[in-house]
């Protein structure tokens, strides 16, 4: 639980810090994509959604995902029956650029929640970690309300590497990367 209140008050941190722009745009953005590389064991489908605050420069992110079936793999030792990935992330956006078309960075703190059901022979898992996230992105927009968004994002979980009070983070072993496209809305 202490990582869950670790990774909202960065969360927090994150939000305070980024500047008020008079001129902000929102942006929603559900999407579709798959998670691969690091410790996927195949490339799996995931789902999501964003709402993005941007201003001239730089702006706000809340990113939400979702991947089923993350471990599911069947060998001769272990079924994993069920198991999933959902990501929570606050993030910086910097993406310059005032035309149709605008590249974007992306970086961000927040919960990376992992959990497999194994079969009847071992117990289910459940894994709550702060981590980080950082990529890259474009939206293009086809009107001036709708648009296509594409981007690459890298996922990492941290830990306490003493287990113990203290708050020291270290980079932990849990880690994939996601590629996503989706249809966005400009209000």
């Amino acid at each position: 639980m202490q990582k869950v209140w670790i990774a909202a008050g960065l969360t927090l941190a994150l939000v305070g810090s980024t500047p008020a722009v008079a001129s902000a745009q929102t942006f929603l953005t559900p999407y579709a994509g798959s998670t691969f590389g690091g410790d996927t064991p195949a490339n799996k489908f995931t789902t999501g959604v964003s709402l993005t605050f941007m201003g001239d420069v730089a702006g706000f992110e809340v990113d939400f995902g979702y991947s089923p079936d993350f471990f599911n793999q069947e060998n001769e030792f272990v079924l994993i029956a069920d198991s999933n990935v959902t990501n929570l992330m606050a993030n910086l956006v910097i993406g310059p650029g005032a035309g149709p078309v605008r590249p974007y960075g992306v970086v961000g703190i927040g919960l990376l929640r992992s959990r497999a059901e194994a079969t009847d022979l071992f117990d289910g898992l459940t894994v709550n970690d702060t981590a980080f996230n950082a990529g890259f992105g474009v939206i293009g927009m086809i009107s001036s309300r709708v648009g296509l968004r594409g981007d690459v994002r890298y996922f990492r979980a941290l830990q306490d590497p003493d287990d113990d009070d203290d708050v020291d983070v270290s980079v932990g072993n849990f880690d994939f990367w996601r590629a996503t496209g989706g249809v966005t809305f400009r209000f």
